[in-house]
């Protein structure tokens, strides 16, 4: 469970610095590219192992590593346009309902991961929680040919998370998991590099002083989200027995909202609406029986 509750504090980390961000009106998208060199070069430092090159591409989880990596930098894209083109809230609400996808997905490719009756409440319980927690009341009015940004971010988020179960379920052990992540991260810098060339912006932006320390503090809190997020689902109890896919995304999911949520009160002064309280508290229930199944 600790390396759950690690997984949990990096990504409402996450959270933290993209809003900060956001108030300091400092470039997201070059922040992100050297959240992504440090994230690799974690992975390196904790790589014990020399990462011989040619013996890498013989590696069964390298293709899932490469496609992780890729899909981070393009659903990054997706999340800015369909923020400025369909709204906040809807992209919100599409980002953070894709859990249902990955705890699917667990539930098919594992067959210790049961669907119980006592689990399905949870999960449902997790679902609605979801929703209610990042619900806002906004008039939303945008055209509906552009309903396809929510859909490929609803699909693709759901898709990482998934790739991330099967590599682990597959071929992600502890002792994998430094190197895995190495690939990984590098692909997405690789491919964040790419995209910055073809959009013609200059890259001495990448040296700026405030983009490096807040690219090197995102990485930090990228890096330790994916990686506990894994050495949850491979952890074993005293009797030899991991806990369910589903049961992790489920409890990582409404862990990182509810943080999220008391640190926007407490911190940045966010208002919340009853039904965001209503999501929270039912967030609470549904942590709990799915921590006790």
């Amino acid at each position: 469970m600790i390396f759950l509750v690690l997984s949990i504090l990096s990504s409402a980390g996450i959270y933290v610095i993209f809003k900060y961000l956001d108030r300091f009106k400092i470039n997201t998208f070059n922040v992100i590219i050297i959240n992504y060199i440090t994230a690799a070069a974690l992975g390196l430092l904790l790589t014990k192992t020399n990462p011989d090159i040619f013996p890498l591409l013989k590696n069964a989880w390298l293709p899932y590593s490469i496609i992780i990596g890729v899909l981070f930098i393009m659903m990054f894209v997706v999340i800015a346009k369909s923020s400025q083109i369909v709204g906040i809230a809807i992209t919100t609400v599409s980002n953070k309902m894709s859990v249902i996808i990955p705890i699917a997905f667990s539930i098919i490719i594992d067959p210790l991961d049961v669907l119980t009756n006592f689990k399905a409440v949870g999960i449902i319980l997790a679902i609605l929680a979801v929703f209610l927690s990042v619900y806002r009341k906004r008039k939303v009015e945008f055209d509906p040919r552009n309903i396809y940004l929510p859909v490929i971010l609803f699909l693709g988020m759901g898709l990482v998370d998934s790739f991330v179960k099967y590599a682990q379920h597959k071929y992600v052990a502890d002792d994998i998991l430094p190197i895995f992540t190495v690939i990984l991260f590098a692909m997405a810098a690789i491919s964040g590099l790419v995209t910055k060339l073809l959009r013609k912006t200059p890259f001495r932006e990448l040296i700026d002083k405030k983009i490096l320390l807040w690219g090197i503090a995102l990485g930090i809190s990228n890096y330790g989200s994916l990686y506990f997020l894994i050495k949850a689902l491979n952890f074993k109890n005293n009797l030899g027995n991991t806990m369910d896919g589903s049961i992790v995304f489920g409890i990582n999911n409404l862990g990182v909202i509810a943080l999220s949520v008391i640190i926007g009160l407490v911190v940045f002064k966010e208002k919340f609406l009853k039904i965001n309280w209503v999501g929270i508290i039912i967030s609470f229930f549904a942590i709990y029986i799915l921590s006790r199944t």
